[in-house]
């Protein structure tokens, strides 16, 4: 079979299609081969193909020598968090973001990180070489250790630096893995909280809810006139927010508040943030302004996470939501990236809307997907001409970045520029030179 192809964020398709039973039985195989170990964590979120992938890969990690063992519905923070408390390979079945169609896997090493390229290219290896073949069945059903994700609620709780009292929070849990978890848990620190779209059916998640639509979201925050409102994705690794005016706060922006209350707080290891491409001119300007030292990586949590781990680094993140504290964690994880966002907020009373605006400015920023044929590696080479000349009207003034993304057969378009009309225009200018060059 030809290799599956890793993207930003683990091996995607649909379910039972792209992803089938038997690919996830070779996933599950080649997984004990390369990463070898005794034992392996599998956790899942909530849509209806779960436990039957979850079974096969199980199935291939006992075909390889390894016990699998069942984390049940666990965000994927649980799993990574799980992996390194017991030395074990972490699997997590989810499509993150997607709609309940699609699924994916994702793998963690035995410390708990991502996997590096070449973990990832020898898996590739294993699977180019493993013809497909049915899954046999299960002998014994799997080991259960749900227990073990109130574990990971608990180290995340005890990183709170003060209680969150007289906060009022409303979660919207996105139908997703940790539906079950994050809101009693900002209860018990003190928080008056509501939660929202914490009833998964297998179909619901991510559905018109969760931090890729925030609408109900901001409309509940007013509503009820609270102070917050935080937004994960279908595998809680991401967060988005809400404030009390129901304007929805980017990853820049909480990354922008984080990085300030870590430098204050003399917490921010060499006074540096990691950011992947994507982050907003305004976010660069305004950590220049604090003297706070910029990092850029490609898109993707896992080259963050390499950054801040080779250099010893302790914060960054993406503007879709993957905060990162280092010092703290594994992974992204979006109930953690809540508590400290929270502990800010009750640690300064003041408002987030208050610490947003002070945090940074946006410059206007316009992103669109342009549907291809096929996948393109470098899509830029095509159209270097056009990217020249819009680059050289923006100036310092805005910004181009054209990529392909490493998970569907689109090109990325961000323009970023002083006004709106401009951003739109040079935007619209750009996918009309992609569309016609690759589509």
């Amino acid at each position: 079979m030809a290799a599956p192809r890793f993207g930003t964020d683990g091996i995607r398709g649909r379910a039972f299609d792209e992803l089938s039973t038997e690919l996830a039985f070779a996933i599950g195989r080649a997984a004990a081969s390369v990463l070898g170990g005794t034992e392996a964590v599998i956790g899942a979120d909530t849509r209806e193909s779960g436990p039957v992938l979850r079974d096969a890969i199980a199935a291939g990690l006992i075909a390889g020598g390894v016990v699998p063992l069942d984390l049940g519905v666990a965000p994927t923070p649980a799993v990574a968090f799980t992996a390194a408390a017991r030395g074990a390979t972490g699997v997590m079945i989810s499509a993150s973001h997607n709609a309940w169609h699609d699924n994916g896997i994702k793998l963690f090493s035995a410390a708990g990180s991502k996997l590096s390229d070449d973990e990832q290219a020898a898996i590739e290896a294993v699977l180019a070489e493993d013809p497909l073949a049915p899954v046999p069945p299960l002998a014994a059903p799997i080991a259960s250790i749900q227990p073990d994700v109130a574990a990971w609620v608990a180290d995340v709780a005890a990183t709170a630096r003060c209680r969150l009292d007289g906060l009022t929070v409303v979660v919207d849990a996105a139908n997703g893995a940790a539906s079950h978890v994050v809101a009693p848990a900002l209860a018990d620190l003190g928080a008056d909280v509501t939660v929202m779209f914490n009833t998964p059916d297998g179909r619901n998640i991510n559905e018109a809810c969760g931090s890729t639509h925030p609408e109900s979201l901001a409309t509940a925050v007013v509503e009820q006139g609270a102070d917050i409102g935080i937004a994960l994705d279908g595998d809680a690794d991401r967060l988005l927010c809400v404030d009390h005016t129901g304007r929805v706060i980017d990853g820049d922006h909480l990354m922008a508040i984080v990085a300030g209350d870590l430098r204050r707080r003399d917490a921010l290891n060499d006074g540096v943030v990691v950011v992947t491409v994507m982050s907003n001119l305004g976010f660069h300007k305004a950590m220049e302004a604090a003297g706070v030292t910029v990092e850029v990586t490609g898109v993707g949590d896992r080259h963050i996470l390499e950054a801040l781990s080779t250099n010893g680094w302790s914060f960054g993140g993406e503007q879709s939501g993957h905060l990162i504290f280092r010092d703290l964690a594994v992974t992204g994880d979006g109930f953690l990236s809540a508590v400290q966002l929270l502990t800010v907020l009750a640690d300064t009373g003041r408002s987030l809307a208050e610490l947003s605006d002070e945090a940074m400015t946006s410059f206007p920023q316009v992103l669109r997907n342009v549907r291809v044929a096929e996948r393109v590696a470098d899509p830029t080479a095509a159209i270097a001409d056009e990217i020249a000349a819009v680059e050289a009207e923006l100036g310092s003034n805005g910004r181009v970045l054209i990529r392909a993304s490493g998970t569907e057969p689109v090109i990325r378009v961000m323009v970023e520029a002083a006004t709106d009309g401009d951003a739109e225009r040079i935007c619209s200018q750009l996918c009309d030179a992609v569309a016609a060059r690759h589509g």
